[in-house]
């Protein structure tokens, strides 16, 4: 990504020292992020939204050269976290909870699950065509729902509850009957006290992101999904660390086919995001964290990591390494070691490509001990004491 770094002074000296790419092995320092974090340490959060730090954000993203941007200090001083609740489905034994609007992850995943429930994928198997067409129109209708509905709750109505009711998806998995792909699929019509008249909402999702998973000694579990969007986010730094660009993670168009759009951009708004940090519970009791980067891919990473542990016996490392095969928005993404798949999909009716599909899971199976799995194929390890 050089050319894209070069563009702004900051980034270039310190990602491209003396015009150059960095190379495995250089010594990379950083002390305008060492001063940031012990700014923060000391201080608190505060010097980020009100002090030296928000100003010296402020005037980087309105001096961008070639695309200045209109941040101003009253948008860090106004910003608030929110703490939300978890959003939380049955699968099988299991409890699967994840993050609610406005990410897109929890629900989603939920919707596929709860799909594939009255399916016997156990009986089927990994290497099963069959298997995989349920998955594939679970996962298609899951996302037809995703895109019409998912977007902040603070602005707009989601339905949460009805999207991921059993009887909504009993009716909806009632759609996987037969032997072929489905040839098109459509949002449902959730359970629902507002008004269900939103548009399809096309929104460019960029696939760099990070996720850790922790137990530690005391049993607490932790999943945690990060992103500043792009790889290298929005390429401008600022005291040590990058901006990200999450605004691509919006609708830029307000309406489709005459209908509002619920993830359109709006002041204060937060976007749609597919990040899916999961735990599963089982009696109340916490027995399988994990999540992983990807983009709106990363649903797909995560359900099939969950079913291969649930249905098909996998410990957690054979699950997260298990070849995906990923359907969104029709077409069959599938890796080159699930290529046997292939021909039966494409019988099925399935546009298929054989690609490369860069997940980061992470997971952590809670037993008698932990066992942990890192995705390999990306940086990333499991390592426990």
């Amino acid at each position: 990504d050089a050319g894209r770094l070069a563009r702004f002074e900051t980034t270039r000296a310190y990602f491209l020292p003396g015009g150059t790419p960095l190379r495995a092995g250089d010594t990379l320092r950083n002390p305008a992020y060492a001063d940031t974090l012990r700014t923060l340490a000391q201080e608190g959060p505060e010097p980020f939204y009100t002090g030296g730090i928000a100003a010296d954000i402020v005037e980087t993203v309105r001096g961008a050269e070639g695309n200045p941007g209109l941040l101003s200090p009253t948008d860090l001083a106004i910003y608030t976290v929110r703490e939300r609740a978890p959003v939380c489905a049955p699968y099988r034994v299991y409890e699967v909870c994840g993050m609610g609007p406005p990410s897109s992850g929890g629900v989603t995943v939920g919707q596929i699950l709860g799909m594939l429930a009255p399916s016997d994928l156990a009986a089927l198997g990994p290497d099963s065509p069959e298997a995989w067409r349920l998955i594939g129109d679970a996962s298609r209708l899951a996302f037809a729902d995703r895109g019409r509905y998912l977007a902040d709750s603070d602005f707009v109505p989601v339905p949460v509850h009805g999207l991921l009711d059993p009887a909504y998806l009993a009716d909806r998995a009632r759609l996987l009957r037969g032997d072929d792909a489905l040839p098109e699929v459509a949002p449902g019509a959730p359970e629902f006290d507002h008004a269900l008249d939103w548009g399809r909402a096309e929104t460019f999702e960029r696939p760099s992101t990070s996720h850790v998973s922790i137990v530690d000694a005391q049993g607490n579990a932790l999943s945690m999904t990060t992103t500043i969007e792009n790889a290298f986010g929005a390429r401008l730094m600022v005291r040590g660390f990058l901006l990200n660009n999450e605004l691509t993670d919006f609708s830029f168009a307000t309406h489709a086919d005459g209908r509002a759009i619920a993830n359109a951009v709006a002041p204060g708004k937060r976007p749609r995001s597919s990040m899916a940090p999961t735990i599963l519970r089982r009696d109340g009791r916490p027995v399988l964290v994990l999540g992983s980067p990807g983009g709106s891919a990363i649903i797909g990473f995560v359900a099939k990591t969950i079913i291969a542990w649930a249905d098909w016996g996998m410990d957690v490392q054979q699950a997260v390494a298990l070849p995906h095969l990923v359907n969104r928005f029709g077409r069959y993404d599938v890796e080159p070691a699930a290529s046997r798949l292939v021909p039966a999909l494409a019988a099925m009716g399935y546009e298929v490509e054989t690609r490369a599909l860069t997940s980061g899971l992470h997971a952590i199976e809670i037993g008698a001990r932990l066992e942990g799995g890192a995705d390999p194929r990306r940086e990333g390890l499991a390592h426990g004491e």
